[in-house]
């Protein structure tokens, strides 16, 4: 699955897992991405969008 924002572009983003040791390890950051039905140019259109975009009012949900 794709895990990017059509809008905004939000992607996966690295860090490390810590341990109560301190060990670290890779992990993945991945956003909140929504398969939706936007309204884009008055036609209706499936879209990635992340949920900080539907919450913003970036997109226009289509019934």
């Amino acid at each position: 699955m794709a895990y990017r924002c059509e809008v905004c572009g939000k992607s996966v983003v690295f860090g490390n897992r810590v341990s109560h040791s301190n060990k670290r390890s890779s992990r993945k950051f991945r956003p909140n991405v929504k398969k939706i039905r936007v309204l884009v140019n008055g036609k209706v259109r499936r879209m990635r969008v992340c949920t900080a975009c539907i919450k913003k009012g970036l997109v226009t949900k289509s019934a």
